[in-house]
């Protein structure tokens, strides 16, 4: 059960890819080291999610039919469950510092090719690329976790994912922005000098760490990803979970531009972006999610969370009668999707520390997973039903979390304190 902290199976030592991660007690990270390891993660992020509120004007400048121009947002969605796959559980095997410098440098080239695009095959291979580049994020998440004493993973977890949501929720209003002032172009042209300056910045401040030498081949580091979902049952229902939020959560972004662009709010690109700001500060407030876990409250924060992403769905509900019931409901549904996501991560992180690249994968495969079912369905669900018939799929799939989490917590205990998370 997932309040539980599964001891490591006989043997694990010997298919461990290293020994156990983790800083010293005495050189903890500092605020600013964590604040880069935010930004850097939330710039990563964001670089997969700049399109989707520009599939119309890229679409238009390439001469793309409907469809095509929808194949953009499923090839960025493709190579980031690709790069889930080949790319994250690296870190378990080579130096993790070396990787993230590597591959934010190849995160450059594929913006720029990106930008300089010139027709729709070179716009889908580049635009993939970005999105196997973007789990860039991932490992930043996992090395910062490895550097972090165990009595701190938890809050290092949320200050970090909290920059992670961040870039989700602000992409499309950059994105937005950005392309009313300059073109769809600049929107690529931009995150590929910031992310030249993130890459530079990580090679210089990074720490590096002490390892040895793994006895894993890259074909078994890559198997022993979706054995560690077999093995292990925290990341097994922490997972569902995670795919059930994400699912809850773009089944609000997506077909979100929708209703926001037609009569009678008529709202350009940069107006229905500001909505995914409205969320920030909800996400921020729950980036302390990490830290009750570590004193805990795993379980209760789970609970509370998954109830108030239930009950965010009424205000959501209300967008015909003001938006500013809308921006409510974004807040909290928000702050209900940071909390949680945060505590699945401290939990799942405390299994198996030598293997925390492959435990994010794996978590974040769900994650894809939920995100590709909310982006498709929601936006069948809108052309059928409309605004209310959105609404209630997104409420079904809070209730059917809530219930989830119900069914699966330890029995016997309000919270994790009596179960060492």
């Amino acid at each position: 059960m997932d309040g539980r902290i599964a001891a490591a199976p006989a043997g694990a030592a010997n298919d461990a890819a290293c020994p156990v991660d983790g800083a010293h007690p005495a050189s903890p990270l500092t605020r600013p080291m964590m604040t880069l390891f935010a930004f850097a993660a939330g710039l990563a992020v964001a670089n997969a999610y700049f399109a989707h509120p520009l599939l119309d004007v890229m679409a238009a400048d390439l001469d793309l039919s409907e469809t095509r121009a929808g194949l953009i947002v499923g090839a960025t969605q493709f190579g980031y469950a690709l790069g889930l796959i080949l790319l994250v559980p690296l870190g378990d095997l080579f130096d993790r510092r070396r990787i993230i410098i590597v591959q934010s440098l190849l995160s450059v080239a594929a913006l720029g090719f990106v930008a300089l695009s010139a027709n729709a095959e070179m716009l889908m291979a580049s635009i993939a690329a970005v999105g196997m580049l973007a789990v860039l994020t991932q490992a930043l998440v996992a090395y910062a976790a490895s550097l972090a004493r165990p009595a701190e993973r938890g809050r290092v977890v949320g200050f970090v994912t909290s920059g992670i949501v961040i870039g989700i929720l602000s992409a499309r209003a950059v994105a937005g922005l950005l392309t009313d002032l300059a073109g769809w172009r600049s929107v690529y042209l931009v995150s590929a000098a910031l992310t030249l300056l993130i890459a530079l910045l990580l090679y210089k401040l990074l720490p590096d760490q002490q390892r040895k030498a793994s006895k894993l081949t890259y074909f078994r580091l890559v198997s022993s990803t979706f054995l560690l979902i077999r093995q292990e049952p925290v990341l097994r229902t922490r997972g569902v979970i995670a795919m059930l939020i994400f699912a809850n959560v773009t089944t609000l972004l997506t077909p979100l531009v929708l209703p926001l662009s037609v009569p009678p709010f008529s709202l350009s690109h940069t107006q229905v972006g500001l909505f995914g700001l409205a969320g920030v500060a909800g996400a921020l407030a729950a980036s302390r999610a990490g830290h009750w876990a570590d004193l805990g409250f795993g379980q209760r924060t789970t609970g509370i969370s998954l109830a108030l992403m239930l009950a965010a769905w009424l205000p959501i509900s209300l967008l015909d009668h003001s938006l500013l019931w809308l921006v409510a409901g974004v807040l909290v549904l928000d702050f209900g999707l940071q909390a949680v996501h945060v505590t699945n991560q401290a939990l799942i992180y405390r299994v198996r520390p030598e293997a925390q690249n492959r435990l994010t994968a794996a978590y974040m495969f769900f994650y894809s997973l939920g995100s590709a079912i909310g982006s498709s369905f929601s936006t069948i669900t809108y052309a059928y039903a409309g605004w209310h018939g959105v609404c209630l799929m997104g409420a079904a799939l809070s209730l059917a979390t809530l219930l989830f989490w119900l069914a699966t917590r330890p029995a016997g205990s309000q919270d994790d304190a009596t179960l060492n998370d």
